[in-house]
């Protein structure tokens, strides 16, 4: 490979991973003519077309799809290892980007990161919340968070916190004129607050247990919501029941303004878990921040 062609493949591995000329021009910071320019000499040199371009999308090619698989990892080894080569400065830095789901994101990342951004501030964080399961390597995570019952197991995991019980809840006002359920399949007969995932547009599934009998309910009800925050904000105003962590609802419980029910169908599940690769080099900023996340016994 010529030196002055190395740009142009970072280029192209670039455009190929967003599939879009305005998200790769944004990140290596170039203007997308510039990077048109440099996507069709690259292809000139090869004599291939490695990119279709419409005017509302950019896919991969089979030679480009090729030529990504074999000179995008090392790439990535190459970046790592240079990451890694901070650690002989005095000051941590770099972008430190992190999945997870939006209730582990509010109570433990953010409380526990935020004190770290303020005493080093070379270090990004990016913390994305989404419900749907992402693989972290090809989507270029640093690290997850789920519970610990859904990580693949060629992933390190660390717990984050300790084990947690979800919460049925409703509002008084509606079991005005209802009957509270006694089991999980009561629910059929209630309006139940669902909550949307990315994948397929299907809704969670309410997930019981008591005294080894496991119920895996789906439900129905007319609130519909893609946030846990907004569930319970629908809870609170009457529209139904609903299955939310009980750390987030637990003060509305003890004033009265939900009812809890359930409960001996709700044990603790497991504890979320922070989940990486394990063949990556940790950089300095990613291993302050496993630091600061790991989870401390009292």
């Amino acid at each position: 490979m010529r030196r002055k062609n190395v740009n142009d493949y970072l280029a192209f591995i670039a455009v190929a991973r967003e599939q879009s000329f305005t998200k790769a021009a944004a990140q290596l910071g170039v203007s997308q003519s510039a990077l048109s320019y440099t996507i069709r000499t690259l292809e000139s040199h090869l004599g291939l077309r490695l990119l279709t371009r419409t005017t509302r999308s950019v896919s991969v090619t089979e030679a480009g799809e090729q030529l990504l698989n074999r000179i995008g990892p090392h790439f990535d080894e190459i970046e790592s290892e240079i990451a890694a080569l901070s650690s002989m400065r005095d000051k941590p830095a770099g972008t430190v980007r992190i999945n997870a789901v939006e209730h582990a994101a509010e109570t433990i990342l953010w409380p526990k990161l935020s004190p770290l951004l303020l005493d080093y501030p070379d270090i990004n964080i990016e913390i994305i919340s989404e419900y749907g399961l992402k693989d972290i390597v090809a989507e270029r995570y640093d690290a997850g968070v789920r519970l610990g019952e859904q990580i693949d197991m060629d992933m390190i995991s660390i717990p984050l916190a300790a084990n947690f019980c979800f919460a049925v809840v409703a509002a008084p006002a509606y079991f005005q004129d209802k009957p509270q359920p006694v089991t999980p399949y009561d629910l059929s007969k209630h309006s139940c607050i669902k909550l949307r995932l990315p994948t397929h547009g299907g809704f969670y599934v309410w997930e019981f247990s008591k005294e080894g009998n496991e119920l895996k309910v789906r439900i129905e009800g007319r609130g519909a919501f893609s946030s846990i925050s907004m569930m319970r904000q629908a809870a609170l105003d009457g529209l139904g029941i609903a299955y939310l962590p009980k750390d987030i609802v637990d003060t509305a419980i003890a004033d009265g303004r939900l009812i809890q029910i359930l409960a001996d169908w709700c044990p603790p599940r497991p504890a979320y878990h922070l989940y990486y690769p394990s063949r990556r080099q940790h950089s300095p900023a990613f291993s302050l921040v496993l630091e600061a996340l790991r989870y401390r016994r009292a």
